[in-house]
């Protein structure tokens, strides 16, 4: 009985050993293709109206996106003005008032 057993455990490292060697196999001969297929894709001439198009999508989402901003900071320039012209009254009176003893 032992016997079957070690012969068996043989029987499935032996197994085992030709799977893996059949991966490796296979595996060395994937890495090969897609080696091959990208020196294909490397050495292959650009589209370059492809990249004209995501050029051109790029630089128009920029320019958007800066208008935007040119936008808010025009409103925060206006707000902080009004606020300090109102800052600027508010304090002009509190002096006046303290000048004349209104206060």
């Amino acid at each position: 009985m032992p016997e079957e057993i070690a012969n068996s455990v043989e029987a499935i490292e032996v197994e085992a050993e030709k799977m893996l060697e059949e991966a490796r196999t296979r595996a060395n001969e994937i890495l090969l293709e897609a080696r091959e297929e990208a020196r294909k894709i490397l050495s292959s001439p650009l589209p370059l109206d492809a990249v004209k198009t995501e050029y051109d999508r790029i630089v128009n989402m920029a320019r958007a996106e800066a208008d935007e901003k040119i936008r808010d900071s025009g409103k925060k320039a206006v707000e902080i003005s009004t606020n300090a012209d109102k800052k600027a009254r508010e304090i002009t009176e509190l002096m006046i008032n303290i000048v004349t003893g209104k206060r």
